[in-house]
């Protein structure tokens, strides 16, 4: 595990230039609001409105040093299974970030994508995220990809069976096999086929994974994009994590030699 220092010992120097290009595509698994919480005795969701305004920070850094594009994995398809009043506290929060952050991603020039399935989300929170989407949808600045009700194993599936639904139509299948110009169908099937079915297929795959909270695994987020993204974790918990360090993660992304199965052209 990758050794964060804290806050006041953070270097803060600047980000290498442009020969260590910043990351074009960071994704983030916030974790630890809830123990963030716990041990100062708060209500867990005290720690998801810390981690929340602490995140808030992250994105503006993000857009400022040009990063492209920055995805969040804010709500799993798994944690509909966390007790009715933490989940109650996060939809709330939830519909309030998309209201009151309208002005700030405006003034930043965000633009705002939701990645994951849309059933079991209030009709309230859905409203006033389609909202911030419409209204953001012409920024050219940082897309902000917010992974809310998502699961990659999900993702997956649902863009098999679109896929199948597909092809299941013969004018349609016959179109895309001459467009590809293969005779085969099996043949249209390739890894560009499948991306373009994700929920956010035009993204480029991730760069760089950040994972705050101390754990070390990928709680089944962006399991296909991830395939070469370098990965950086940190014991600090999400209303911990600053600007500081987001950075120091991105200069640790810029010491890394990303060679894609081959080798050192040194």
């Amino acid at each position: 595990m990758k050794d964060i220092p804290q806050k006041d010992d953070v270097d803060s120097s600047p980000i290498a230039t442009p020969q260590k290009s910043i990351p074009r595509h960071i994704a983030i698994i916030l974790d630890g609001n809830g123990r963030w919480a716990q041990k100062r005795g708060l209500p867990r969701s005290e720690g998801h409105i810390r981690g929340s305004s602490a995140i808030e920070k992250i994105i503006e850094e993000a857009a400022q040093i040009g990063v492209e594009r920055l995805t969040l994995y804010c709500f799993s398809s798994e944690n509909w299974k966390r007790p009715k009043p933490e989940l109650d506290a996060l939809m709330n929060l939830l519909k309030t970030y998309m209201i009151e952050q309208r002005a700030t991603m405006m003034k930043n020039n965000i633009r705002l994508r939701v990645i994951g399935r849309r059933n079991r989300i209030p009709i309230d929170v859905l409203t006033e995220m389609d909202k911030t989407i419409s209204l953001t949808s012409a920024n050219s600045g940082l897309t902000l990809s917010l992974a809310i009700n998502y699961g990659s194993r999900p993702e997956i599936a649902d863009a098999v069976r679109d896929i199948v639904v597909e092809l299941l139509d013969p004018e349609n299948r016959a179109k895309k096999m001459s467009l590809a110009n293969v005779s085969n169908v099996s043949d249209l099937i390739d890894e560009n086929y499948i991306s373009s079915k994700l929920y956010d297929a035009e993204a480029p795959d991730p760069d760089l994974l950040i994972r705050t909270g101390g754990e070390q695994r990928l709680s089944n987020f962006l399991l296909w994009q991830l395939s070469y993204a370098e990965l950086w974790f940190t014991d600090i918990l999400c209303p911990d994590f600053t600007p500081e360090h987001f950075r120091e993660a991105i200069r640790w992304y810029q010491s890394r030699e990303r060679r894609y199965g081959g080798l050192n052209k040194n």
